[in-house]
């Protein structure tokens, strides 16, 4: 980036700040200011000369007022604030700002997703996958967990954040914040640990009888998938629906034959959970189990997660990569939320600007699918910010 793009740059996210408080809606948006302001410790990367990327921390602010001041008087290219709780958030050291506590937050980027190739596939289509990803693990937090205090925010580039702030998870350390991320990953899944014992009244007497639950957690997801695998085996003759399950290297054909028999024979008793039916068919759901709903929960960043002193991207904050908002969203948008539309700033969708691509690149911002060669091009602002932020464009003197 020369100076004549990064002069550009840091002028108009210097002019977003001026217009934009943080404790109040942008453009109808939510909003953004973390609650607590005073009480987190704050962090900012800067434009700079230097080809380096030097992170100012260990900063406090007052409240959310002096917030504004500070991000019209630094105008940074990247803004953060942590998750933790301090007694004292400008300390310079950990051990001394006096942890009080953290919310509970979540990254997934687009880039990181199983199936996703960065090389291959646009940043549209890997966004969209990103907020199917999101959508269920917000869906985890509230059926499962019970969480009801969730702020979700698009993370200005590549992915979503979606904050916890639930009293009850402040104190959560390390090890506990690992275990929540196991549950939502779908690590260490068993046939035995999703099993519950019932007690059934019958001619002989109360026997107790194993099932899945179906109306919560994993033991749902685990039958739903089951089900979405074993029912269009249910139209094939018998001996495609052998193989397609003898595929499963603990079955082979006998055990294969046996589950395709229970599949035929006992099909509303697998829709309820009961799939303790023959040690068979339990081989095979354990089979399952390890090979297609083993780690398959929302692909979240583990680091982040577990980390208890985290920084986080301010929303409502510009990301310095992209020149987009980092946006905060309504749970009830989600579903139809356009990332590359919605987070593009209205304040740069007024002008064109002239700008020097210095490589081949296909973008989507704004909503428009443009290609562009090396050379000198005119586009919407949004657009020239978005290649400029990220280093495929510089500005050209107009």
């Amino acid at each position: 980036m020369n100076e004549r793009t990064q002069s550009y740059l840091r002028g108009r996210f210097g002019d977003y700040y001026r217009r934009h408080e943080p404790t109040a809606p942008a453009e109808g948006r939510q909003s953004s200011a973390p609650p607590a302001v005073a009480d987190r410790e704050w962090a900012h990367i800067p434009f700079t000369r230097s080809a380096s990327t030097t992170m100012i921390r260990h900063e406090a602010i007052l409240d959310a007022t002096h917030l504004g001041d500070f991000l019209e008087q630094t105008k940074p290219r990247h803004v953060y604030h942590s998750a933790a709780l301090y007694a004292e958030p400008g300390a310079n050291t950990m051990g001394a700002k006096g942890w009080r506590g953290a919310d509970l937050v979540f990254d997934l980027d687009a880039d990181h997703l199983p199936g996703v190739n960065p090389d291959r596939d646009e940043m549209r289509d890997m966004l969209a996958a990103c907020r199917t990803e999101t959508i269920e693990l917000i869906e985890m937090l509230e059926l499962d967990f019970g969480f009801d205090d969730l702020t979700i925010v698009f993370s200005g580039n590549r992915g979503y954040h979606v904050h916890v702030r639930d009293e009850g998870v402040h104190s959560l350390d390390r090890a506990a914040r690992r275990e929540v991320v196991e549950y939502i990953r779908g690590e260490g899944l068993s046939f035995d640990s999703l099993m519950t014992t019932e007690a059934v009244a019958g001619g002989m007497g109360t026997t107790t009888k194993r099932r899945f639950h179906t109306d919560r957690g994993w033991g749902q997801r685990v039958v739903e998938r089951l089900i979405s695998y074993l029912e269009p085996l249910r139209d094939l003759p018998r001996d495609e629906t052998i193989e397609y399950l003898a595929t499963f290297p603990e079955l082979g054909p006998s055990r294969a034959e046996s589950v395709a028999r229970m599949v035929d024979s006992r099909w509303t008793a697998i829709e309820r959970g009961d799939l303790d039916l023959h040690p068979d068919f339990v081989r095979f759901v354990r089979a399952f189990l390890e090979h297609e709903v083993q780690g398959s929960g929302p692909a979240i960043d583990e680091p982040v997660t577990t980390d208890v002193h985290r920084l986080i991207r301010l929303p409502g904050s510009l990301h310095g990569a992209t020149g987009l908002v980092v946006c905060p969203i309504d749970r009830r948008n989600l579903d139809t939320f356009e990332p590359l539309e919605a987070a593009v700033a209205p304040m740069f969708d007024q002008v064109d600007i002239s700008i020097e691509v210095t490589r081949p690149i296909v973008t989507h911002v704004g909503g428009e699918r443009r290609r562009l060669d090396p050379g000198i091009h005119t586009v919407p602002e949004y657009v020239g910010i978005y290649l400029m932020a990220g280093g495929s464009a510089e500005k050209v003197q107009e």
